[in-house]
């Protein structure tokens, strides 16, 4: 099981640390079954690394290594940094009647699900995986309650 940490580097929202702790303990290794190949990075990184960021911050990042200078909601490197943007997820959660914790969850699973070998620029990939995402954040919402 590798060391995961979470951090928090942006000052303007307040998400629940503790909690999504929590959600990216129980979801790894149901994520890690949902992994697309043995060879998928999730598979054998040691450590994970989770930053909550601005959408500036993660606009800045989308721009250098992706080469797209909007904000985005994650990014995820494959040596097991991933980083989410609370901004975006305040805006696309109030769209989809999240509170920013739940909708930051997903998010945390979205990373970990590409290091498991997700991709979702192809939209019957990307159903698939939002559907594999959704199932295991209810699982494990269910299994911390």
């Amino acid at each position: 099981m590798p060391l995961l940490t979470l951090y928090n580097r942006q000052r303007q929202h307040k998400p629940n640390l503790p909690w999504l702790r929590k959600v990216v303990k129980a979801a790894l290794p149901l994520c890690v079954v949902e992994a697309k190949s043995p060879d998928a990075p999730l598979v054998s990184l040691e450590e994970i690394e989770f930053t909550i960021i601005s959408d500036e911050e993660i606009s800045r990042v989308h721009a250098e290594f992706l080469d797209d200078p909007t904000p985005t909601d994650v990014i995820t490197f494959h040596h097991g940094e991933i980083l989410v943007s609370a901004d975006t997820a305040i805006r696309q959660g109030s769209e989809h009647g999240q509170p920013l914790d739940q909708e930051l969850a997903l998010y945390l699973i979205h990373g970990l699900m590409h290091l498991g070998g997700w991709d979702d620029h192809e939209e019957s990939e990307a159903k698939e995986m939002a559907q594999k995402q959704e199932a295991i954040l209810k699982q494990v919402c269910a299994q911390l309650k």
